[in-house]
């Protein structure tokens, strides 16, 4: 589905990402993983046209991003939930997820979309006349997913969702992804710092350090990989 092949990018003169590739399958769930200033945000933006990569080839579903503008690429079924949550402060929750049903596909889905995301974050539907900009930190994150959700995409990119938040209600957040995709199929890639968690959801993950894929394999292999234990999971 989605294809990352030798890609450079970054900011300045100083690239970020060195040649990284990446694959995700059609229904996967795939984390990528590391630590701060590794490039996992920088990957992101690629893919979402924010920043345009230097070298490298990055395609979905076979067709070559380089000339789809980032305003088009949500109408693909790409959904990036950003770093932060951004969630409109100033709006109702219903407002936000309104919002989001902005694609072709949201706006066709949007009552089926609307009836499974407040399904999934209940706590959505009691505040869903409450303005975003009050909600706790864990709400404003199921929000900025159930944003996400309501384009209709056929590929979810969650940057850093626990972020922020108390483990239980990150465990939750997880806990939620999985549900998601067990009842969708949504093909989900994730960036986290949670590296246990995420590589216990995901079935594939990406070591990602200085800008560089330094490991990858099934979510059982990078867990049981030394280097993994030692440097992440604190073994």
């Amino acid at each position: 589905m989605l294809t990352l092949d030798g890609v450079h990018a970054g900011y300045t003169a100083v690239p970020v990402l060195n040649g990284v590739s990446i694959k995700v399958e059609e229904g996967q769930f795939v984390a990528i993983v590391g630590p701060n200033g590794a490039g996992k945000t920088t990957i992101f933006r690629t893919i979402s046209g924010t920043l345009k990569p230097r070298a490298g080839r990055i395609a979905f579903e076979g067709l070559d991003l380089a000339d789809v503008p980032a305003d088009r690429r949500p109408h693909l079924g790409i959904a990036h939930v950003p770093e932060g949550r951004q969630v409109f402060a100033s709006l109702s929750v219903f407002e936000n997820l309104e919002l989001g049903a902005y694609t072709e596909a949201g706006r066709r889905d949007w009552k089926r979309n609307l009836d499974a995301i407040l399904g999934w974050f209940p706590r959505l539907a009691e505040r869903r006349s409450q303005l975003a900009g009050t909600l706790s930190g864990g709400e404003q994150q199921m929000l900025a997913i159930g944003r996400g959700l309501a384009s209709s995409p056929r590929l979810l990119m969650l940057d850093e969702p626990s972020m922020g938040l108390a483990p239980t209600v990150a465990d939750f957040i997880f806990e939620r992804l999985l549900e998601i995709r067990k009842e969708t199929k949504l093909t989900i890639l994730l960036v986290e710092q949670r590296v246990a968690e995420a590589l216990e959801s995901a079935d594939h993950g990406y070591v990602l350090e200085a800008g560089r894929v330094v490991l990858e394999g099934p979510n059982s292999a990078l867990r049981a990989n030394d280097r993994v234990r030692q440097a992440y999971l604190g073994m």
